[in-house]
């Protein structure tokens, strides 16, 4: 581990400690919130259990799907947005004022559409994460050296090999911090939108401890969704630093 490894390290071990005395000494009320270590303890008691077996398989699938379909669907509509200068030019300004729209307000409507299934839920995720990945897209792609064309061109390369071969390799650093931000507001989107209504899932159960003053579940199953996007965070992170030593760069 790096030094700013155990940095980051022993800030969250600290600031996990000062949450655990404060509520053992009832700084923090107990009916306001429960030490971490009884959150772990009900967290583990849970997936001994195997109750929430279904419900992550369910929300961390919606998950998966709402990112690839944001991650495919977006980098295509880069790669035509960029090739039409027209369009980029009108579409800009919504790209730039996209996230100040609440996006939740159309869940309702696709609920009535679509019903209480997997469909307003992944729709929600991918109206949240596409626009991340198609600035991304195009901001890779703004980015592309002009010698790299020069030299597809004394080398008499097709489109497809300049793509594949040149552009595409020089444009990967800002592709995968698309993909890294599609994680992230997907894994938020869906939350949410489990949270709000929805049959099942990680964010209906926390919605529904919360309604029946479950304290104990319901800070045990916040535990369990930050430990899920920790691990999916630092695995892209690791990722990212691994590809950035094999092109001796910075990771995005």
């Amino acid at each position: 581990m790096t030094r700013a490894g155990w940095i980051r390290l022993l800030v969250i071990v600290a600031m996990i400690g000062a949450l655990e005395l404060a509520c053992r000494l009832n700084f923090i009320d107990h009916r306001v919130m429960i030490p971490p270590s009884q959150m772990a303890t009900a967290l583990i008691t849970m997936l001994a259990s195997g109750q929430l077996n279904d419900d992550i398989v369910r929300t961390l699938g919606v998950i998966a799907i709402a990112v690839a379909l944001s991650v495919v669907f977006g980098f295509a509509l880069g790669l035509i947005i960029h090739a039409l200068p027209r369009l980029r030019a009108a579409l800009d300004p919504f790209f730039a004022t996209y996230y100040a729209v609440p996006v939740f307000i159309f869940y309702p409507v696709m609920i009535a559409i679509f019903g209480l299934s997997l469909v307003p839920i992944v729709l929600m995720g991918v109206a949240t994460a596409i626009v991340a990945m198609i600035i991304a897209t195009l901001n890779g792609l703004d980015r592309i050296p002009r010698v790299l064309t020069k030299v597809a061109r004394v080398h008499r390369m097709g489109r497809l090999a300049t793509a594949l071969q040149l552009q595409l390799p020089a444009a990967a650093p800002y592709l995968f911090t698309g993909v890294k931000l599609s994680v992230s507001y997907a894994f938020i989107a869906v939350i949410a939108a489990e949270f709000i209504l929805a049959p099942a899932g990680l964010g209906r159960d926390i919605a529904n401890a919360y309604a029946d003053f479950n304290n104990r579940r319901m800070y045990a199953l916040m535990l369990l969704v930050l430990l899920i996007a920790t691990v999916v965070n630092a695995g892209l992170h690791a990722w990212d630093l691994r590809w950035a030593k094999r092109r001796g760069a910075r990771p995005s």
